[in-house]
């Protein structure tokens, strides 16, 4: 047997059973000298075991601590770390003294296994033997308690080190950058300059990774400068570090001087390269790269190689990426787990899930978290829930356990997947403070209408990133919450942190909800100015939206001429908002310039485009965009398309060719559909066709008190009250109670509601004084009340004091009274404004000289100079 197998089987039996040394150690053991050094206690209990610990060392002829020291150097150098702790053991056991350089080699070994227990007793017998003030063994040390993540214990020996040489320096400084702390990487780096210690390229190299994950690129370059000075600029390694920084800064230009620079390139530094490129977007040239690399001749790595294929994953480049599966296959890298890993996200990204899961099958016994979740991944991809969904529960009862990836992709699943059961088990694994579980768990209920659970998730994360308050401020817009988006936006900037351009996206989002108020948006869309984000494409876009549902249709078109560019959302915006303020032939002219542009176009686009020529009057247009969208475009008509053409023919009195849209549909008519078409019977008083419709309505939503409504109002236009009563009575008899008209306007940032006929308002006297004065103003110009509208079977002058205390003109009459002359006012209704009201704003706004902005459940009207946006066709 020879000595090195004799040991491997000697110490094995050894570690098995005993410790290596048994120590009392003391806290403030690094303070102690070394006569006050605890002393060494072997915990030997067996005879037998003494004889066989000496006997490989009795034997041998030549106890020269030099070979073993030797033998103990290569087994480190090779990274035979168990095997060079064993000869350590054997080593120790014997005659033979050591030093310092077995003691600095032994500590390496403790730091490459993590085993800070063993190199904190390495430490004492450093202390006993005196070998602490050798500047090798306490740089050792240094380096050991580092590796080990033990800073402080790391910081104690490096400042009660004697002598301290650059390598001392490096180790701590390399040691704040393994543990994170690279702001205290930094400091030592220019502290260890004011001692008059010149740095060494690998302190340099150590510097650079750490400017490099913080992304301080500026003080980067200075350091750059102190390389070139130091002669070091040559130096590959201390090259490939520039080459990292700079590419994780964006400067892949300034990457790629440095690499054309070099005199000598490695494996690493062509990497550097080809993932800075890949990193930075820059595809083409990472291809580029690749290609010089191999007429370079350049040995292609584990490293490169899953590079290139996740290059191939993001260009979904397959035929490529089976080509470098053969290489790394011909090469002998397909057992490497990383390399496997990488193929199955390529494989999935390109849609070839057997493929994938078919490399998954063959790692079978060396499955990981991270392969597992590439996996679950793919088939969320490619729309293949329920297998995400069944390899989850299979990665748990096979015992991996998930990480924060696992349940921010898995979560992704509902409701597949119950969310409430995932939440379970992220609190049982310690991951709900986690940011990107949290905003995954907090998106999760949010799409699921659990706003409160949503916010409850996101105050127990521990570190709220950006994506994080993002995510909140989505939720709260998507319910439509703008006083919980704008609270969440305030704690934000309270925290300090900086908002980015998916923040004031959702902000502004949440602005455009009709409950918002009016001047909220401008003050965000001035927020995002100051931030330089008002010109990201999202959040530009959001700005168009809003500016268009809160009635400033001016300003959305402002927003919209000045994007540099323009995405689908921006274009469909100012097409819908166009149509609903009345403007439906600019509506159309933006769609021409679309269609001049050949510009994707989409289902919604057209339902914009059918609205303009709606609420324009422009029935054969409105056929012709239906047909342009069926035959041109591909694009299989909704119901809200249909809705659209109903409502096209409808309101145009074309109620035959109304019903001939609702029997020629593919699928049975939604509620969307009849609501329409009853409210154009109303309008042109169709009592048989209104029937029909209120009664498909009323058995599709037997609750919804829109079309009792409509048809009592139906009877009541025609005069019909006994059917009305019917209606009226039915709605008792099922409980259905009737929306209650209501009018806002928002006045220095208050808003306020009326109701018809309301009183309870505090400035009321003077309300219906101003109301009063219209009502003389209006008979003096010849103003006739169409009591038609009064659907009451009372008294004529009756219905005209009903008509007159409309909640429309209750809040416009508070507006004159509350605002300067000539500001413009708007006001939002909930329900359809009744014609009468419609005629009476026009005259106001022609006798007061105001432009009156209202929003109803329809459409925008914009009142001025006594006309009206809709053309009358309200």
């Amino acid at each position: 047997m020879t000595l090195s197998s004799s040991l491997r089987t000697l110490t094995k039996q050894t570690l098995n059973t005993f410790k290596l040394f048994h120590f009392t150690y003391h806290t403030n053991l690094l303070s102690h000298s070394h006569a006050n050094a605890i002393a060494f206690d072997p915990l030997v209990s067996d005879s037998s075991f003494v004889h066989h610990a000496h006997h490989p060392f009795d034997e041998s002829t030549q106890k020269d601590l030099s070979n073993y020291n030797h033998l103990l150097f290569e087994y480190s150098r090779t990274h035979c770390n168990q095997e060079a702790l064993n000869i350590f053991v054997g080593l120790h056991h014997s005659s033979l003294p050591v030093d310092g350089s077995t003691m600095s080699c032994v500590l390496k070994v403790c730091g490459c296994l993590f085993d800070q227990k063993v190199g904190r007793q390495v430490h004492c017998q450093c202390i006993k033997s005196g070998f602490v003030e050798d500047v090798s063994v306490a740089t050792a040390l240094v380096d050991m308690y580092m590796k080990t993540e033990n800073v402080g214990d790391g910081r104690r020996v490096f400042d009660e080190m004697g002598e301290r040489n650059v390598v001392s320096w490096t180790s701590l400084l390399s040691g704040y950058v393994r543990n994170g702390l690279n702001d205290l990487a930094l400091e030592l780096f220019f502290l260890m300059q004011g001692e008059g210690i010149k740095p060494n390229p690998f302190t340099f190299a150590t510097v650079f990774g750490a400017l490099a994950d913080d992304g301080i690129v500026k003080k980067g370059i200075q350091v750059h400068t102190m390389v070139i000075k130091n002669g070091f600029e040559s130096t590959v390694f201390v090259c490939n570090s520039l080459i990292n920084m700079y590419s994780k800064s964006g400067m892949v230009r300034d990457a790629r001087a440095v690499f054309d620079s070099m005199e000598k390139r490695n494996e690493v530094s062509w990497n550097g390269m080809v993932a800075g490129c890949v990193t930075n977007g820059l595809d083409l040239e990472a291809f580029e790269m690749f290609y010089q690399m191999r007429l370079a001749g350049v040995m292609l790595t584990q490293m490169i190689f899953a590079t290139m294929i996740k290059l191939c994953a993001n260009l979904k480049e397959l035929g490529f990426a089976r080509q470098l599966h053969c290489q790394v296959l011909k090469n002998g890298y397909c057992f490497d787990h990383n390399i496997r890993t990488a193929l199955m996200v390529a494989y999935s990204k390109c849609s070839v899930m057997d493929d994938a899961f078919q490399l998954f099958s063959m790692m079978h016994g060396v499955q990981n978290v991270v392969s597992w979740t590439a996996m679950i991944s793919g088939y969320l991809q490619n729309g293949g829930t329920r297998q995400a969904v069944n390899l989850f529960c299979q990665m748990n009862r096979e015992g991996v356990g998930p990480n924060h990836f696992t349940y921010s992709t898995i979560l992704t699943a509902q409701p597949a997947i119950s969310t409430f059961q995932l939440h379970a088990q992220v609190i049982k694994t310690n991951y709900e403070k986690s940011s990107s579980v949290g905003t995954a768990l907090l998106d999760a209920y949010v799409k699921m209408g659990c706003i409160d659970e949503a916010a409850k998730v996101f105050e127990l994360i521990d570190e709220k990133d950006i994506v994080a308050w993002s995510a909140m401020v989505a939720g709260y817009a998507q319910r439509e919450d703008t006083e919980g988006a704008v609270k969440i936006y305030l704690w934000l900037a309270k925290e300090g942190v900086k908002p980015n351009e998916f923040t004031f996206c959702s902000i502004v989002n949440a602005c455009a909800a009709p409950s918002a108020a009016i001047e909220q948006g401008k003050q965000f869309h001035a927020c995002s100015i100051k931030s330089g984000l008002n010109n990201a494409l999202c959040v530009s876009s959001a700005l168009v939206t809003m500016y268009a549902k809160r009635g400033n249709i001016e300003s959305a078109n402002t927003v919209f001429k000045r994007q540099g560019e323009r995405d689908l959302v921006s274009w469909n915006s100012m097409i819908s908002g166009y149509a609903q303020h009345g403007h439906g032939k600019k509506a159309l002219e933006i769609f021409e310039e679309m269609r001049r542009r050949n510009l994707e176009m989409d289902d919604i686009t057209f339902i914009g485009v059918i609205s303009a020529c709606t609420h324009a009057g422009l029935v054969d247009e409105g056929q012709r965009y239906f047909n342009m969208m069926v035959k041109d475009h591909n694009i299989d008509p909704t119901m809200e398309h249909y809705s659209c053409m109903v409502d096209l023919y409808s309101r145009a009195g074309l109620l035959e060719k109304a019903m001939d849209v609702i029997n020629g549909m593919p699928f049975p008519a939604g509620a969307t559909v009849w609501r329409t078409l009853l409210a154009a019977c109303r309008v042109h008083r169709n009592v048989e066709s209104g029937k029909l419709a209120a009664e498909k309505l009323i058995s599709l939503q037997p609750q919804d008190s829109a079309a009792y409504v409509l048809l009592s109002n139906i009877y009541a236009a025609t005069g019909n009250w006994q059917e009305r009563a019917k209606v009226r009575k039915l709605m008792d008899e099922r409980n259905v109670k009737k929306e209650a008209g209501y009018s806002w306007i928002e006045v220095k940032n208050k808003t306020y509601s009326f109701l018809a006929g309301d009183l309870s308002h505090p400035s009321s006297d003077l309300i219906y004084s101003k109301l009063e004065e219209l009502s003389i103003r209006l008979k003096d110009a010849g103003y006739q009340p169409d009591t038609n509208y009064v659907l009451h079977d009372v008294e004529e002058e009756h219905k005209e004091t009903i008509l007159s205390q409309h909640s429309e003109r209750l809040a416009i009459a508070f507006g004159l009274i509350a605002t300067p002359p000539g500001t413009p006012i708007q006001i939002v209704k909930n329900l359809r404004v009744c014609g009468d009201c419609h005629t009476v704003i026009k005259f106001i706004s022609m006798f007061e000289a105001r432009e009156i902005v209202v929003r109803d459940s329809n459409r925008f009207h914009h009142f001025k100079g006594g006309l009206c946006t809709c053309g009358d066709y309200w």
